[in-house]
């Protein structure tokens, strides 16, 4: 970033999760692991859909303090198994699609990391439109990803016994 731009244009996040790259990937197309951890601070998930197939669908219903909040109405562009899933990441307020969309693309990547766990990368690119929008909205991007993948890690690591993540590897803007 730099020191013109009010706004980061890419975020990259990395995050070691105690699980298989296997277990990773499907907490990103199934709707009930989804539910647990794609929400931020205080706001839950009230509804998650996924068609998890390139060219589907994946959306996210926020609420905060039982009103919507908007969330998340994407596309799955590519779907590599267990290593990489790329998605058309569209911004809503809570009127869904009849109010603005502010297109961006998220990439994770998926591999495995000592003991079983796997080093997970999410870069989050494209974000000039809604930084222009809504920088309230784009300052927090990278806080929301770190705040998710720490709820993500404690989901997957519940199941091996672990009570925490092994924590953030980096973080920044691009």
């Amino acid at each position: 970033m730099t020191p013109r731009q009010a706004h980061p244009i890419a975020v990259r996040v990395e995050r070691v999760i105690p699980a298989a790259p296997r277990d990773v990937y499907r907490a990103w197309l199934d709707p009930g692991l989804l539910q647990r951890w794609l929400a931020p601070g205080g706001i839950t998930v009230r509804l998650a859909e996924t068609e998890a197939r390139v060219g589907g669908h994946f959306r996210i219903w926020h609420v905060e303090s039982g009103a919507d909040v908007g969330g998340f109405e994407c596309q799955i562009v590519e779907l590599v198994p267990d290593k990489r899933i790329v998605f058309r990441w569209g911004f809503v307020g809570p009127d869904r699609t009849a109010g603005p969309v502010f297109d961006s693309m998220v990439t994770v990547t998926l591999r495995g990391a000592r003991g079983g766990a796997t080093k997970l990368t999410v870069v989050h690119e494209r974000l000039e439109d809604l930084a222009a929008a809504m920088p309230h909205i784009a300052r927090n991007v990278q806080t929301g990803w770190e705040l998710v993948l720490e709820k993500l890690a404690v989901t997957l690591g519940a199941g091996r016994g672990a009570t925490a993540s092994p924590g953030l590897l980096k973080t920044g803007g691009l």
